[in-house]
């Protein structure tokens, strides 16, 4: 295979050479693709045409295993961004933002930061793009906290980020969202979505060697007709695509010099934009990808280049992960773990949880280890299919519905339908697709014990708000629906020149010096003779503060 030449720069770059850790912080950069498992070729997936992960993952580390705590984008970029189960910061319902049963954000303990703000602390510049959905924030940048990022939005950021300090960033992959397959003519009710079906579906046609349908496989749970195969072909040429805009970014790194200043991380936000995968538990729904690549003064000494490592991560791991890289310490709040930090033990176990999504009511809690998967269902006896507005624009979803309707679903088909009983538990090792329910088995009755007693277990250490109703939730949160304050920060002067600012209730204080950028406050300031400093407050979930200024007067 004849490699472009920024590709051979990921394959065979020359090692900086150094006996010792580099004297200078990495850049960190998180790739993060929408709505998608393990759909890559160096994955094993014999139809994903994927060379730019591929090339990645020749000059990285593989981790096949890596979980998201939630089958669906919000609870799980909560998780991530935070490094606690989004269970326990009220971020569990999809989305908070859009709720039907109350008004509000997720108000996480206020010693609960965004890991981009403590290494934003630390020095590091950080930045990402349109996408935020932390159910405490919007969907979409400027929704807040606005101390988490120095940059968010639009731009050109790589090139952006200044060269003095070591920079952070989340930049995302729409084209592989779950409405990137939706046809036009699913959304002639929607001029929104029928501009961004229409845009990819301009983006498939212009690939050169796209995938057909008769090429793809057809899971068991779906059946096998022309417009299941077509959907499945189009997300598979939205991957495709997604893999070029991956490519053009190792590019830019390379062509700036800045590839072997840079570890890289790619993986997605949770399994695939297909029914019975997003929104779920089942492995199609939280099994992701993920590549590490890093430069090779920074490659820990137990990684080789094209390494498969199985160990089980779990996305709450990422941020002390990322602390970690940094050198940082990971505060005592956080509930994952560095994986890469030799004296961590491997996990036993990752978890997951589904709450509301949408208009479904639900609560489900997952157990999984590396054979074995145990669901506890909450509400049995109702199905885990029902009609979702969004998803019912599927090609797929719909053809599961007229199965449905004309009777020609096999068992496999229809189980998703069915009444879900008290407890699931499933052997990986032999029905990956999590179909046959041995939780009855009584020569798996030792498992099935196990797995109850480790989600006991987890339910001691991990707080779970979903034990109250969403509205009682919300209630506390936002008190008669309204959104609370911030208090705006204290300034207390050092001398005529320095000062300390000062929040309460554990809010951050962002501030800035005359007409300058907003700065995340870290400790003592100096003034310039004549500079005026700006201050306000944020708590997460809550509105901004009100301004004050270094005169002590607040802005009116």
């Amino acid at each position: 295979m004849r490699y472009p030449l920024w590709i051979l720069t990921l394959l065979f770059v020359s090692p900086i050479a150094s006996s010792e850790a580099p004297g200078w912080q990495p850049n960190i950069l998180i790739l993060m693709a929408e709505d998608m498992s393990a759909r890559v070729g160096a994955f094993g997936d014999p139809i994903a045409r994927t060379p730019n992960l591929d090339a990645m993952a020749a000059a990285g580390v593989r981790f096949p295993n890596t979980f998201t705590s939630a089958g669906v984008c919000a609870p799980s970029r909560a998780a991530l961004i935070t490094g606690v189960h989004q269970i326990s910061l009220g971020a569990q319902h999809m989305r908070t933002s859009t709720s039907p049963v109350a008004n509000y954000l997720a108000v996480p303990e206020p010693a609960v930061k965004a890991f981009p703000e403590l290494l934003r602390a630390a020095g590091y510049y950080t930045f990402t793009d349109r996408k935020l959905d932390y159910q405490f924030s919007g969907v979409f940048a400027g929704t807040g906290p606005f101390t988490i990022w120095d940059a968010e939005g639009e731009g050109d950021h790589l090139r952006d980020a200044p060269v003095d300090v070591p920079f952070f960033g989340l930049m995302n992959f729409f084209i592989t969202h779950e409405s990137a397959s939706f046809t036009v003519a699913s959304q002639a009710d929607s001029p929104r979505g029928a501009t961004l079906a229409r845009a990819a579906a301009t983006a498939r046609a212009r690939l050169s060697d796209p995938i057909a349908p008769e090429t793809v496989t057809v899971p068991p749970y779906y059946p096998d007709e022309p417009r299941v195969r077509e959907h499945i072909a189009d997300f598979y040429n939205n991957v495709q695509v997604m893999d070029a805009q991956v490519g053009r970014i190792l590019k830019t790194l390379a062509d700036n010099r800045l590839l072997e200043r840079t570890i890289v991380i790619w993986t997605t936000d949770h399994g695939d934009a297909l029914p019975r995968a997003k929104r779920e538990l089942f492995d199609s729904g939280i099994r992701v990808p993920m590549i590490i690549r890093w430069p090779e003064a920074l490659r820990p000494s137990d990684f080789h280049p094209g390494d498969l490592d199985q160990r089980l991560i779990s996305f709450v791991d990422l941020a002390p992960m990322v602390l970690g890289m940094a050198g940082i310490s990971p505060p005592d709040y956080l509930q994952g773990r560095n994986i890469l930090d030799p004296a961590e033990t491997a996990r036993e176990y990752v978890f997951a949880s589904r709450d509301r999504v949408d208009e479904q009511q639900d609560r489900v809690r997952a157990v999984r280890g590396q054979r074995y998967k145990y669901l506890r269902y909450y509400r049995p006896g109702t199905p885990g299919a029902v009609h979702i507005r969004y998803r019912d624009q599927g090609r797929i979803m719909q053809a599961l519905w007229s199965g449905l309707e004309r009777g020609t679903l096999d068992r496999a088909q229809s189980l998703w339908f069915q009444p879900r009983p008290e407890e699931a538990l499933y052997d990986l090792d032999v029905d990956p697709d999590e179909i046959v329910n041995l939780a009855d088995d009584p020569t798996h009755a030792v498992d099935l014990t196990r797995l109850r007693s480790v989600y006991a277990t987890w339910r001691l250490r991990v707080p779970d708000l979903s034990d109250e109703a969403e509205a009682e939730m919300a209630a506390h949160f936002w008190p008669g629906g309204k959104q609370p304050v911030t208090a705006p920060p204290h300034i207390d002067f050092v001398n005529d020149r320095k000062l300390i600012l000062r929040a309460e209730g554990g809010a951050s204080i962002g501030y800035r010096i005359d007409e300058g950028v907003w700065q995340l406050y870290s400790g003592e300031i100096t003034l310039k003779a004549g500079s005026r400093l700006t201050a306000k407050a944020i708590r997460y979930g809550y509105a901004e503060s009100a301004e004050v200024f270094s005169a002590g007067m607040a802005a009116g």
